[in-house]
């Protein structure tokens, strides 16, 4: 009854999306549909924050630069640059043949090209305090006036100079983000708040059809300035994304061949679609692909650091005994169908450029776990405290593992599940002992990761959620920030990563994994470390 159910349902959200715009129009269109199951809140790059949001709009604009599938950085725009010796001064040269998406904005409704000044309002615009936009903070590195103003100016038409106020090597990645995607300020003033929902780029497609929660509709740009072999990009005609909510719905949606694409795994549908060994069933091999890449995600548990926090936690081996205390292997084949990998070498995820196999972290040992309870005054887990773990619906079943796995040793967890606005909220507060955390990598560079140890950038503030707080620690990242090169910096990263291993600020969990899943006739669609997606490249190929 249930999956008829979700049948019905998506049958019902399926002609209520058409509704609207005309299907007719795409029938002999080569389409790439996917489903959203989170909301789509903006289609302004200075908000694209989440995945959903990224996603969307990557496909609508571009930045200066861009990242390969390596995490190489790329001329997008920009078609060359240089830095300066002592790497506070950013000169590009950008292209002359990219021109906006042609809208009603712009005189005879044609779209112009795209200049360096354009740049230097969409860099302001992204640090105006009256929109609030979530990536301002990727302006932090760049040289404020005495008007406080951006040192970012436009000597002619092609070039665009940046000025930053210290040596910050990953400033190159910062500026591949959506956040620095190029917007015409003519759009902005004819559109004002509803530029959300008129978006115009130079991106590889245009906004065509958006109703929101039900469906949204891209359409190919004719003049898109890239090609492959001779060929323009893009080479589909369209995307279109639906929002069903309900994730066993659009995977039966999926399978019915409905859509082209789907993202991720879910509980309602992991042991359907793969074996206990992370492949394919056997059923659905001639049918779909799967496409798994290291996605820098690292998941873990984090502990309140702060001197104001008296609780057992503060103990620094009751932190170690936990990290010893389970296997992250059997977490990840039971609950995971091992999509991931075992959180076995500090807090810089596998796929991230300096992260190290040999930097020493913690595995499943049992007895050295009850020998760290033992030295911290708690033999056998008597005298211990019931330890309060904060985390919400999605990962009650980590939790569940981990409370029937630590059970064994002596340390008894108890589970409070919270809404993940309130999660956040306690975290951000300081108001949460032990809680479930994630960090999904911004840009290429564990600085990324190793900024969340970092004491200045407690929380509220910044995303220091532990409140850690340890002087070589901070020394060390100061230092790392000013060195150009890569090996230098690297070395100074798994120095850091060190000390997090040794302190125990967290529970390092998994270093998560992307699982894709596409229709065999889906060509050429690509992933990388950060989990974008790039459609500018993909093609469908249907048996006639």
């Amino acid at each position: 009854m249930k999956q008829l159910f979700y049948l019905f349902f998506s049958v019902i959200v399926l002609l209520f999306c058409s509704c609207g715009f005309d299907d007719n129009e795409t029938a002999e269109l080569t389409v790439f549909r996917y489903n959203e199951a989170s909301n789509i809140t903006s289609l302004d790059p200075i908000y694209a924050r989440n995945q959903a949001n990224i996603w969307a709009v990557s496909q609508l604009y571009n930045s200066l630069v861009e990242l390969d599938d390596e995490l190489n950085v790329h001329p997008c725009i920009a078609k060359s640059w240089n830095i300066s010796d002592d790497g506070l001064t950013y000169s590009f040269v950008l292209r002359n043949d990219i021109y906006f998406h042609d809208n009603d904005c712009f005189n005879n409704s044609i779209g112009r090209k795209v200049i360096a000044s354009d740049f230097v309002y969409s860099f302001s615009r992204l640090v105006n305090p009256r929109l609030s936009s979530p990536g301002a903070w990727v302006m932090n590195y760049v040289e404020r006036l005495n008007d406080d103003k951006l040192n970012i100016v436009a000597p002619n038409d092609s070039v665009l100079v940046i000025k930053l106020s210290d040596k910050f090597p990953p400033m190159l990645g910062l500026l591949s983000m959506q956040y620095c995607a190029v917007v015409p300020f003519e759009a902005v003033e004819k559109y004002g708040q509803d530029f959300r929902r008129n978006p115009v780029g130079s991106g590889p497609f245009y906004f065509k059809y958006w109703k929101e929660g039900v469906k949204l509709v891209f359409r190919k740009n004719e003049n898109y300035f890239q090609f492959e072999n001779e060929n323009r990009l893009p080479y589909i005609d369209a995307v279109s994304i639906t929002f069903i909510i309900d994730r066993q719905s659009a995977f039966l949606e999926f399978i019915k061949g409905n859509l082209e694409f789907l993202s991720g795994l879910d509980a309602s549908y992991k042991d359907e679609l793969l074996t206990p060994e992370g492949k394919l069933q056997e059923k659905y091999t001639n049918k779909l692909k799967m496409i798994s890449k290291p996605f820098l995600n690292t998941e873990y548990l984090g502990f309140l650091m702060s001197v104001e926090d008296t609780t057992v936690l503060r103990n620094k081996l009751v932190r170690q005994a936990i990290n010893y205390g389970f296997d992250r292997q059997k977490m990840i084949a039971f609950l995971r169908n091992n999509i991931g990998t075992p959180a076995n070498a500090g807090f810089v995820p596998v796929g991230m450029p300096g992260f190290s196999e040999n930097a020493g972290g913690y595995n499943y040992n049992p007895e050295k776990a009850k020998r760290l309870l033992a030295d911290a005054g708690f033999p056998y887990g008597e005298g211990l405290p019931v330890i309060t773990l904060n985390t919400n619906a999605a990962y009650q079943d980590i939790a569940q593992f981990l409370q029937h796995e630590l059970s064994k040793i002596g340390i008894k967890l108890k589970i409070e599940v919270l809404p993940p606005a309130t999660l956040r909220e306690m975290m951000a507060n300081g108001k949460a002992s032990f809680f479930r955390g994630s960090w999904i990598a911004d840009y290429p560079d564990a600085e990324n990761y190793l900024a969340l140890f970092y004491s200045k950038n407690k929380a509220p503030v910044g995303p220091n959620y532990t409140r850690f707080e340890n002087t070589e620690y901070d020394n060390l990242f100061e230092s790392a920030r000013t060195i150009t090169c890569d090996s230098l910096r690297y070395l100074l990263y798994r120095k850091m990563d060190s000390i997090i291993i040794e302190e125990a600020p967290v529970v390092f969990l998994f270093y998560d994994q992307s699982a894709r899943f596409v229709q065999s006739y889906v060509k050429n669609i690509s992933n990388n470390p950060l989990n974008h997606l790039d459609l500018k490249r993909v093609y469908i190929e249907k048996e006639e």
